[in-house]
């Protein structure tokens, strides 16, 4: 049985129908799960790819859920899991030469983040 001082609270958001591959929007997951709000949001901003502003919305969302819902404090949260699930695609044509068409496939995912209160330095500086 769990004690409820071993439980962790966490806040979690999502964001549905975000335009964009679930693949490239992965690639910017895998290199901020497990760091903090503050390192993550640095992270972000000075990406390259088209797929961080929908990203950073919905960990404002998370971080926002996390202040007002469960009262943790901002500075102290890590991002305990992030995942983009494939979504609906949009098919499209595009007309071509001599009555021909050729299907054009938009892809959509929904972005999955949750947050954690660090876990205190103390505790694991006294068990190393």
């Amino acid at each position: 049985m769990i004690k409820k001082s071993e439980m962790t609270k966490k806040a979690i958001a999502h964001g549905k129908y975000i335009r964009g591959s679930a693949s490239k929007v992965r690639r910017v997951l895998d290199q901020i799960r497990g760091k903090s709000y503050r390192d993550a949001l640095i992270m972000l901003e000075f990406m390259p790819y088209r797929s961080t502003d929908p990203i950073t919305k919905v960990l404002r969302s998370a971080v926002a859920n996390a202040e007002h819902n469960l009262g943790m404090e901002p500075s102290s949260l890590v991002i305990s899991s992030a995942s983009a699930d494939n979504g609906p695609v949009m098919k499209r044509f595009r007309p071509r030469a001599q009555g021909r068409a050729f299907s054009i496939k938009k892809q959509t995912c929904h972005i999955s983040i949750s947050v954690e209160s660090a876990p205190n330095q103390t505790n694991t500086e006294a068990q190393n």
